[in-house]
C-alpha cells in the first residue's frame, strides 16, 4: 500500500492556543511519511482531542478520524469558536446532565469544591491513569486533569484541562465551562466520599456529637451522608464555603 508523504499546516484558535508554545499563534507545520489521523496530528502538537470542537479545511468540517493530506491547511477551534461558525456541528459530545466528573489525584481540592456545589465527582487520590480513563469512559464522566497525556487517551470522550494551578481558579473555570450554577444543589453531597446527604433529626446525632457540646447547643439542623454516615451542620465552614460559592460561581447558597 502506498503511503502519503508531505507537510500539513494546522492553525489553532482561541482557547486552544493555551496548549501551544508561547508566541505560536500562526500555523504549525506537521511533516508526515504515512497518513495519520487528524487526531494524531493535532495531538502531536500538544492539543488533547477532548478540547477540540471543530476542524475546518476551508469551509469543510472534518472528523478527528479523517486522514491528514499533504495539501491540508486546517483551522482548529475549541468551544469558544467565533459566532459565524456557531451553526456548524461540534466534535465534543454533549456532557451528561447534570454534569458528573472524575478528577485525577492532583485535583483533590477541585473535587471537593465540586462536591460542595452538589455535583457527582469521582475521586481517588492514588488512582492510576488507566483507572481514571476507564471510569470516565465507562460512566460517561468528564475527566478533569492537568495531565495532557491522560487527556489524549483515545477512550476519553469528555475532558477538560484546567488552565491554572490554583484550585479556586480551576473551580471557576469548570463552573463556567459546564454552566454549573444553574444546575447546582449546594451542600447536598458529602465532600469526603461523594455520597448524597439527607436530613436527620437532632436526636439521632446526639450520641455521635457528644464530644461537641457547643455544636449541639447552637445548631438544630443536621444532615447525614447516606454512604459513609458523616454528619454535617451549618457551622463556620458552611459560612466560608457559602462565600466561596458566591465569589467563584456567582451562587447564593441556601
Amino acid at each position: 500500500m502506498r503511503h502519503h508523504c508531505g507537510v500539513a499546516q494546522i492553525t489553532f484558535h482561541g482557547s486552544l492556543l493555551f496548549f501551544r508554545p508561547r508566541g505560536s499563534a500562526g500555523p504549525a507545520s506537521v511533516a508526515f511519511e504515512r497518513d495519520p489521523s487528524i487526531k494524531d496530528a493535532i495531538e502531536s502538537l500538544g492539543v488533547p482531542h477532548p478540547e477540540v470542537d471543530l476542524v475546518l479545511s476551508g469551509s469543510r468540517s472534518l472528523a478527528l478520524e479523517a486522514r491528514l493530506e499533504a495539501v491540508d491547511r486546517l483551522d482548529v477551534f475549541g468551544l469558544d469558536r467565533p459566532e459565524d461558525l456557531a451553526g456548524l456541528p461540534g466534535l465534543i459530545p454533549p456532557p451528561p446532565d447534570p454534569p458528573r466528573f472524575v478528577a485525577d489525584g492532583h485535583l483533590g481540592r477541585l473535587a471537593r469544591y465540586l462536591r460542595i456545589l452538589g455535583f457527582d465527582c469521582w475521586y481517588e487520590r492514588d488512582a492510576e491513569d488507566d483507572r481514571l480513563a476507564h471510569v470516565a469512559a465507562e460512566e460517561n464522566r468528564i475527566l478533569l486533569t492537568r495531565d495532557r497525556g491522560l487527556l489524549k487517551r483515545s477512550i476519553v470522550r469528555l475532558g477538560y484541562l484546567p488552565r491554572t494551578d490554583d484550585a479556586a481558579g480551576q473551580f471557576g473555570e469548570v463552573s463556567a465551562r459546564y454552566s454549573l450554577p444553574s444546575r447546582a444543589r449546594p451542600f447536598s453531597r458529602c465532600v469526603r466520599c461523594n455520597g448524597l446527604l439527607r436530613p436527620v433529626e437532632r436526636s439521632a446525632v446526639l450520641e455521635r456529637l457528644a464530644d461537641q457540646p457547643r455544636t449541639l447547643r447552637y445548631f438544630d439542623s443536621f444532615s447525614e451522608c447516606s454512604n459513609c454516615g458523616s454528619i454535617y451542620w451549618p457551622g463556620s465552614h458552611y459560612e466560608r464555603m457559602s462565600r466561596f460559592l458566591k465569589t467563584y460561581a456567582g451562587l447564593d447558597a441556601p
